[in-house]
């Protein structure tokens, strides 16, 4: 299988994971995987549920209770580096849960993580992005919807100025309008050269943005694919997913 799909270009990637083993526990639950990741492009990692997509997510970021190999973030070895710090490589999560506080207001809950970098979205341009989030700008986390949460989940990233945004499953249990508002703002995003890193199982909405999808089982990485190749693919997805 081979990650570097664009090493012939002769860029380095901004995101580089080499080999990654992770553990929950005594659980060992990836087995060296290995995929790159480059400026203004974006990844969708499939598979079934198990296939260690979101531990994948969970172990870049330095949330398991071990793991090994190679991930780094603009050429920085980011695999000893504390998960507080981590966020300061300019990388930022989406957990599928979101987060939100229940008692901050929206306006309250954006604000609330500290900007890695410069080069974050200031509110106004957040609220341009998503409208619904302008209109309930004074209410509390828990007047939201889950299409609502999942926009501020999404927009607080935006604001800290983070490089690379990983995001777990973002279209899960929404509903059809607000999974397409969701995949014109990664459209958006992606035009102004975010770089992306996204666990999604509906296949349709992630080839409007994906560049690459990898196929994950029992913790492998079994293949690598264009999404121009994704028509071709859909038997073996059907085979190993069971979409």
């Amino acid at each position: 299988m081979n990650s570097g799909a664009h090493s012939a270009t002769g860029r380095a990637p901004l995101l580089e994971v080499r080999d990654l083993h992770g553990w929950y526990g005594e659980s060992h639950v990836l087995h060296g995987v290995s995929l790159d990741l480059y400026e203004g492009e974006t990844i969708t990692l499939v598979g079934r549920n198990g296939a260690g997509k979101t531990t994948t997510l969970r172990a870049i970021m330095g949330l398991l209770s071990k793991r090994q190999g190679t991930i780094r973030i603009a050429g920085r070895d980011m695999i000893k580096v504390p998960v507080h710090k981590t966020a300061h490589a300019g990388i930022g999560y989406v957990p599928e849960e979101r987060g939100i506080f229940a008692t901050l207001s929206v306006e309250e809950n954006l604000l609330l993580p500290p900007k890695v970098a410069e080069g974050g979205m200031s509110v106004e341009e957040i609220y341009h992005l998503f409208p619904n989030l302008a209109e309930r700008r004074n209410s509390p986390g828990t007047k939201l919807s889950g299409g609502e949460q999942q926009m501020l989940a999404i927009a607080r990233i935006l604001r800290t100025g983070a490089r690379i945004i990983l995001l777990d499953e973002p279209t899960e249990g929404l509903a059809p309008v607000i999974i397409q508002r969701i995949g014109d703002v990664l459209v958006e995003l992606k035009k102004k050269g975010m770089t992306l890193l996204l666990v999604e199982q509906n296949f349709r909405f992630a080839k409007k943005v994906a560049d690459r999808f990898f196929l994950m089982e029992d913790g492998h990485i079994l293949e690598s694919f264009k999404t121009s190749e994704l028509e071709s693919k859909m038997a073996r997805l059907n085979q190993v997913v069971g979409v």
